[in-house]
């Protein structure tokens, strides 16, 4: 069943063009397999590295009063430092969600400085350097709702989910989990957008809504009076920064980017500060294929 509200115009489409992203982003991968990406020795000859960001994808990317804000803002000066040690600049480009992805694997632009999700379909054109957040999979509930707990009390409930997303795809694994305890999953609606889906959540129409755990932590932060975190409904996921398959050397770099900001404290304050809490048991190394990523979100 798929649900759509007249109200939520802009932001359903805001969110079918980053569900159609993933479809074009994998669709270039045989565009990009005939495209030179560029590599880190480039990038010091010519200068400067490019990256792709958004501004529309809070707390990562967002506007405020005509002003960037957020995660990656912040850490984009970062970032700027750490090249600058090794000789070359950085350009941030914005794009609108739709092309970003490809674009970076078409090697128009060298990565990604943004909340991409590893997938298994991502992975089969990107590699992605170390995560700097985790995106597992929580539910949400009314703040007034204290008949939802644990696993148990979500069997034959109502639940929301984005069509077509990460998040529709790991559900299974919920159903596993449901399994366990000797019970079935209800009715699964699929939304074009999450406000839709919250919305409804909060008229009672759901009984709870799956999403991952950044997405989840804002929501709350900011309408706490009428939503409520649940817990972990899947294995681990990660937010990660996608870097073409050909650009190992640029892989390195933001490993090594990302073992630096672990390692003076930045990534565990800007995490706290966006995010609501720090993510101290993170992988530390990149994601290169759809075998470890099962391994390490403990989906195998």
């Amino acid at each position: 069943m798929t649900h759509s509200s007249k109200d939520s115009v802009t932001a359903k489409s805001r969110s079918l063009l980053r569900t159609l992203t993933l479809a074009g982003c994998v669709l270039s991968a045989a565009v990009a397999a005939n495209v030179q990406a560029t590599d880190l020795a480039e990038v010091k000859s010519r200068g400067y590295m490019t990256v792709a960001t958004e501004d529309d994808y809070a707390p990562f990317n967002f506007i405020v009063d005509g002003k960037p804000e957020g995660f990656h803002k912040e850490l984009l000066e970062d970032l700027k430092a750490y090249a600058k040690e090794q000789g070359f600049d950085v350009r941030q480009e914005i794009l609108p969600w739709t092309g970003l992805l490809a674009s970076v694997s078409s090697g128009q632009y060298d990565a990604a400085f943004t909340g991409a999700l590893v997938t298994d379909d991502r992975l089969r054109v990107f590699d992605f350097a170390p995560p700097f957040a985790s995106a597992q999979h929580f539910y949400t509930k009314r703040a007034d709702d204290d008949s939802l707990s644990g696993i148990a009390s979500l069997c034959s409930k109502t639940v929301g989910v984005q069509a077509g997303s990460a998040l529709l795809a790991r559900l299974p694994e919920l159903k596993k989990m449901m399994a366990a305890e000797n019970c079935e999953m209800g009715e699964v609606v699929e939304y074009q957008s999450y406000p839709e889906a919250y919305a409804d959540l909060a008229n009672g129409r759901l009984d709870y809504v799956v999403n991952a755990l950044i997405s989840v932590n804002d929501l709350v932060k900011t309408r706490g009076d009428t939503f409520a975190k649940g817990i972990a409904v899947s294995g681990d996921g990660f937010a990660a920064w996608p870097v073409s398959k050909q650009s190992p050397e640029l892989l390195e770099f933001f490993t090594g980017f990302m073992n630096h900001i672990r390692d003076n404290g930045r990534l565990a304050e800007l995490q706290t500060k966006w995010f609501g809490e720090a993510f101290p048991n993170l992988p530390k190394e990149p994601i290169t294929s759809v075998e470890q990523f099962h391994s390490l979100a403990g989906m195998d």
